[in-house]
């Protein structure tokens, strides 16, 4: 498939999988990779729209149910990428996202010694901080009754 420009407001569809593709997570990767190489986007915009991605289809595979669909638009100046999973609850966002920095600990944590560094270099939990820290706080989730999508816009225009 060959993708010259994305008309208008409406997303094409990336990429879709079931729960039982073994590498979903290399696969979207690739898929969105190809489609902003095509639509020509530089690498910063793609690395960028690639990491907060992964997380999202990572999450979908481990906590939600398949089908998924990955959707992307773009417009002159942001690229908009969406993961759809059919599990409609919107998972809690941790407090620290909201007006902290990447890797700060939560009050109830400062001066905790060892148990508060090791909260704070966990190797789970980091995904949706990154994801707000290279969106600009621009993504979010929207749910129907059947399913869920997690959306992030990041601002970019084609040859950057």
């Amino acid at each position: 498939m060959t993708i010259n420009r994305i008309p208008g407001p409406f997303p094409v569809v990336v990429w879709r999988w079931d729960r039982g593709e073994s590498d979903a997570t290399t696969q979207a990767r690739t898929a969105i990779r190809g489609a902003l190489e095509q639509l020509g986007y530089g690498a910063g915009v793609i690395d960028d729209v690639i990491i907060c991605v992964s997380e999202f289809v990572a999450n979908a595979v481990e906590h939600a149910m398949g089908p998924y669909e990955i959707r992307l638009r773009t417009s002159g100046d942001e690229v908009v990428c969406e993961v759809e999973d059919h599990d409609p609850s919107i998972p809690r966002v941790p407090p620290f996202i909201v007006g902290g920095s990447l890797y700060e600990t939560e009050e109830q944590h400062r001066g905790g010694g060892l148990e508060a560094l090791t909260s704070v270099l966990a190797e789970r939990g980091r995904g949706l901080p990154i994801v707000h820290a290279l969106t600009n706080g621009a993504w979010g989730f929207s749910a129907t009754e059947a399913t869920k999508t997690a959306w992030l816009i990041i601002p970019g225009a084609p040859g950057e």
